[in-house]
């Protein structure tokens, strides 16, 4: 066995996780170093602006049907089972990494030491083993980056193994098909297989910090980005989903960015999770996003991107491959940034809607209760596709606008954030970044400049009787996604809830 990079012992891959018989171990190698193995292993090539362009394989985004928690004594009773959760038991969990060790003799890979979350009261250390150095560099990239002192006496928390080429058989197996990513809160490990979309990696880390933040140290993990104000006092936290202004309204030249994604609220202090940027490419360019254009150079990683015909130059019109493009690259890559990436307390919380329906007010201050209420709902709206000249907007509703990264029940996270406004001036903002005027196809998009006189949406409406119709059917929709929330829920919070005229 050769040994690359790595400082201190070589047997630690065996003694923690049964890795043995590996080929050559490749342990915190450099960008430029994981650069030049993935084009000379054939699975990735320079783009002119410097950044390497990979593709993810079969898998261009996560797969949440295979994404699977093990069920055992420590999370029985503590995880939120179901779609977003599924069960795995612990004897299929052994079976199934036995195989994926056994693929993994007498091959190369990659380790790399890391860090989540920026605020050192919760840092989590990670050790990532990967089949692929491409994946071991979206690690170095996503993840916080220790320093050379740092690695010499780092010890891992958690293990995450990434074997791209190794296919799960789901009759022996127990997976639903060949790809899985399963998360093991006893033995603190990750496993992913079947799928090189490197997604899983981050995510996989966020529902374990979904997990052990709240649960276990009282701190609210936010699916979020955040911003702070040059003096240092004002931090600003921005809920919201695809499509809803929240990595425009965030990334402010006037304030300085805390992170674009993944962040946790403990006593004092709004915290980054990651240290880096997984952005989407798609339609990208430098008058619309000026700060991720320009993060795209050496060291970044461009996902399932087009070309220009006969060049090297990416094409963020092509979507070929998928819909989500994708790029990845270290915050430093950022002009503007907090160092470290740490605020205190949030003095305002804006929710981010794209009301489709032309309903919700512009701006709307909420109360404690609302705030837990909407918190919960997640709501956006967005545009269904034109089919014979119809276009209908659609509901979608995601607890804590990132429900599928949520391993406990939604009413958790959000009692969490009733608990951290009681007593306090902070304040919650329901923002609608969608229509005015009527539904999509009738009103028109909100403009971030909004005048008084359509802060009532239905003074906005002509047909006074429409919007109340579809207010109502709007509402009617809130109650109904709630309905599977209540058992667990607190009156306060449900009382809290649009009402239905009747």
């Amino acid at each position: 066995m050769d040994v690359f990079g790595k400082r201190g012992t070589h047997d630690d891959l065996d003694a923690s996780i049964g890795l043995n018989n590996l080929g050559t171990q490749f342990w915190n190698l450099t960008p430029a170093e994981l650069t030049e193995d993935v084009i000379i292993n054939g699975q990735g090539v320079l783009t002119d602006t410097g950044a390497l362009a990979i593709e993810t394989g079969e898998f261009t985004g996560r797969s949440p049907k295979d994404r699977f928690v093990v069920c055992d004594e420590k999370t029985e009773n503590s995880v939120w089972w179901g779609d977003v959760n599924i069960k795995f038991s612990p004897e299929k969990f052994d079976a199934l990494y036995n195989r994926m060790k056994a693929y993994l003799n007498g091959r190369d890979v990659y380790v790399r030491d890391a860090f989540a979350c920026a605020d050192p009261d919760f840092r989590l250390n990670i050790r990532v083993v990967t089949e692929y150095a491409w994946s071991n560099m979206f690690a170095y990239n996503m993840f916080l980056r220790p320093s050379d002192e740092q690695i010499e006496s780092f010890l891992p928390d958690w293990h995450i193994v990434c074997a791209p080429g190794f296919k799960a058989d789901p009759e022996i197996d127990g997976t639903r098909q060949h790809n899985f990513a399963i998360l093991n809160f006893t033995k603190k490990m990750i496993i992913i297989g079947g799928t090189g979309y490197t997604g899983e990696i981050k995510k996989g880390i966020f529902s374990v910090l979904n997990y052990v933040l709240p649960h276990e140290k009282n701190v609210l993990s936010m699916h979020c980005s955040a911003n702070i104000g040059n003096e240092g006092h004002d931090t600003a936290v921005f809920f919201g989903l695809s499509g809803t202004g929240k990595t425009t309204l965030s990334s402010d030249e006037n304030r300085r960015l805390i992170g674009d994604d993944e962040h946790g609220w403990a006593a004092n202090t709004v915290f980054n999770f990651e240290g880096g940027c997984y952005a989407k490419t798609i339609d990208l360019s430098r008058e619309k996003e000026p700060q991720i254009y320009d993060a795209i150079r050496f060291g970044a990683i461009l996902e399932n991107i087009g070309f220009q015909e006969g060049s090297a130059t990416p094409d963020y019109t092509d979507g070929s491959i998928t819909e989500n493009t994708r790029v990845s690259y270290p915050i430093h890559y950022i002009d503007n940034i907090a160092t470290p990436s740490i605020g205190d307390s949030p003095k305002n919380i804006f929710f981010l809607t794209a009301d489709a329906f032309g309903v919700i007010p512009p701006i709307s201050r909420l109360s404690k209760e609302q705030a837990m209420y909407h918190f919960m709902s997640g709501y956006t709206a967005k545009v269904a596709g034109t089919e014979m000249g119809v276009t209908e907007p659609t509901t979608t509703f995601s607890a804590c606008f990132g429900a599928a990264f949520l391993p406990l029940h939604p009413a958790k996270y959000a009692t969490l954030l009733g608990d951290k406004l009681n007593g306090t001036d902070i304040k919650v903002w329901l923002i609608n970044t969608g229509w005015t005027g009527g539904s999509y196809g009738v009103g028109h998009r909100m403009k971030l400049s909004v005048p008084s006189e359509i802060l009532n949406p239905r003074s906005t409406w002509a047909d006074k009787a429409a919007y109340d119709e579809t207010a109502n059917s709007l509402a009617a929709k809130f109650v109904k996604n709630f309905e599977k929330y209540a058992a667990e829920t607190s009156e306060e919070i449900k009382a809290a809830a649009p009402k239905v005229m009747v």
